[in-house]
C-alpha cells in the first residue's frame, strides 16, 4: 500500500497553477492526516489547493474512520466514493512514492519514473468545521505485484480525470488502465521514522 510519498520538486508550470500555496514547502516523507497539494478543476481551469490526505464526507461523523486510499476495482461502488468518483476528482502530484517489502524487517524502496512529477488519481470532498470548509481527499490505488500503488496519470489520463463532463465509462478505462513503467531503489531506514522529512529519507540502502 502506498502509506507515504514525497513531492520535494515541482516545475515552474505546477508552481504557476492558480491556488498553488506561496509558501509550499518541499515534503520528503508525507504520511496519512498531512495536508497536501492537490489539483481539481474550477470552472473548467486546473487550480492547486491544500487538502487533509484521509477522504472525509461531510456526513462522517467519526474522523478516525478518514480513508487515505480507495481501491480502483470499487470506488464506482463504495457509499464512501461514488459521488466523489462521479463528481469530485483530482490529481495529486508527487516525485515518487515509498513501498516496504519484507517478512522480518521491511526495506524501504522509493519508486519513481524519469519523468517528475508524477500525477497520482484521486478523489475529494469538503467538510464543515465551524464555519470554515476545508477539503480532504483519497489516492486511487491498484493492485500490484502483490502491493498496492497509486495510479498514475499521463497527460492525457489527468485531463479526461479531471474533465466535468467525463461520463463513468471512461472513468472506469482509466482505472483499469496498467501504471507506467516505474523504477525503484532500495533505501536505508531512515524514512521509516515518521518525524523525518529530508533528503536523508532518500538514502539508498
Amino acid at each position: 500500500m502506498c502509506g507515504r510519498y514525497a513531492l520535494f520538486r515541482w516545475t515552474p508550470a505546477l508552481a504557476a497553477t492558480p491556488g498553488f500555496p506561496a509558501g509550499q514547502q518541499p515534503g520528503w516523507n508525507i504520511a496519512p492526516t498531512s495536508q497536501v497539494l492537490m489539483l481539481r478543476n474550477v470552472e473548467g481551469e486546473r487550480h492547486a489547493a491544500l487538502a487533509r490526505w484521509g477522504l472525509t464526507p461531510p456526513w462522517l461523523t467519526d474522523l478516525s474512520k478518514t480513508p487515505a486510499h480507495a481501491r480502483a476495482e470499487t470506488v464506482a461502488e463504495q457509499p464512501m466514493f461514488r459521488d466523489a468518483l462521479r463528481l469530485r476528482r483530482a490529481l495529486l502530484p508527487a516525485n515518487g512514492f515509498y513501498e516496504w517489502r519484507g517478512s522480518v524487517r521491511k526495506r524501504p524502496y522509493w519508486i519513481t519514473r524519469e519523468e517528475s512529477p508524477l500525477y497520482f488519481a484521486a478523489v475529494w470532498e469538503a467538510f464543515p468545521v465551524e464555519g470554515h470548509t476545508y477539503l480532504s481527499v483519497a489516492v486511487i490505488t491498484q493492485p500490484a505485484n502483490g502491493l498496492r500503488r497509486p495510479l498514475i496519470l499521463d497527460a492525457r489520463g489527468q485531463e479526461v480525470w479531471l474533465a466535468d463532463d467525463t461520463p463513468l465509462p471512461k472513468l472506469q478505462e482509466l482505472l483499469c488502465q496498467p501504471n507506467p513503467v516505474l523504477r525503484e531503489r532500495a533505501l536505508a531506514h531512515f524514512v521509516n521514522d515518521p518525524k523525518a522529512n529530508g533528503p536523508e529519507c532518500l538514502t539508498p540502502a
